[in-house]
């Protein structure tokens, strides 16, 4: 029986991908702390990012990411604004607004416009040394999460629109047609220009004037499920969950194990 291994936190994430589990058969085991308990296997892995590495570590599973520098090295023509991937030592002493995050996945601080470093962690919280990723501000009329399994788009959803939450007030999280389309052709061409992760989660948005860009990609184990199909999740999180030594055609998309005390 496949079973899913969620995080200690009840987040509504969380509670969503439980359900979605039970109705599809699966065992779900919800950690009370962050070991697993013995002759414990799993499927996928739901959480956190550090907890997801964690427990992978524990379990002898392999995960797969983008690596710190794939979304960076991205066609400009799929990015449609300058973004690098730098310190926060840099970004400290950036004079001009820059948007600024943690380049590997783990939400150290919130990603946001800064400048002159104002607002940014101190460096006892966050040393310079950190990498981030420091890019143009640009506006973003809608923002969709997609959900994306060996180069397809499995689930698809709207997470903001022009920076509010797009849910509507009956919890839905409505989309046009011609926004479901446009998405699919963003994901279609970069799956043509670069080589893309086998598990991974693709944000993609439409920039005010400038046209639909990749927004970011996420590591589809620690990613916000907002409206995608929780169902078409689970395959996305068991695809990037490897067993033991990854095949060849994952390698290069095997994210570094957690080191265990």
């Amino acid at each position: 029986m496949s079973t899913l291994i969620l995080s200690p936190r009840y987040s509504e994430d969380s509670r969503v991908m439980r359900a979605a589990a039970i109705r599809a058969g699966w065992n779900v085991v919800r950690l009370t702390n962050w070991r697993v308990p013995e002759d414990t296997v799993a499927t996928a892995i739901y959480g956190e990012t550090m907890f997801a590495e964690v427990i992978a570590a524990q379990l002898g599973i392999t995960l797969l990411d983008a690596p710190d520098d794939w979304l960076p090295n991205l066609p400009k023509s799929l990015l449609q604004r300058q973004i690098q991937i730098s310190t926060l030592g840099e970004a400290r002493r950036h004079a001009d607004p820059v948007f600024v995050k943690p380049a590997d996945g783990r939400k150290g601080f919130a990603g946001a416009v800064y400048r002159n470093g104002i607002g940014l962690p101190p460096p006892k919280a966050c040393p310079d040394d950190t990498l981030v990723f420091m890019a143009e501000p640009v506006e973003w009329r809608a923002e969709f999460r997609c959900f994306v399994k060996d180069g397809a788009v499995l689930t698809m959803s709207p997470y903001l629109r022009n920076g509010e939450p797009a849910r509507a007030e009956n919890g839905s999280w409505p989309v046009a047609p011609s926004e479901v389309t446009a998405v699919q052709t963003c994901i279609e061409e970069l799956v043509t220009e670069v080589p893309v992760p086998p598990s991974i989660v693709i944000d993609v948005g439409l920039i005010e004037g400038r046209g639909w860009a990749i927004v970011e990609a996420n590591c589809a184990f620690g990613a916000g499920v907002y409206g995608c199909d929780p169902h078409k999740v689970l395959e996305v999180l068991e695809r990037g969950c490897v067993p033991g030594e990854p095949a060849e055609c994952d390698a290069e998309w095997t994210r570094p194990a957690a080191r265990l005390e």
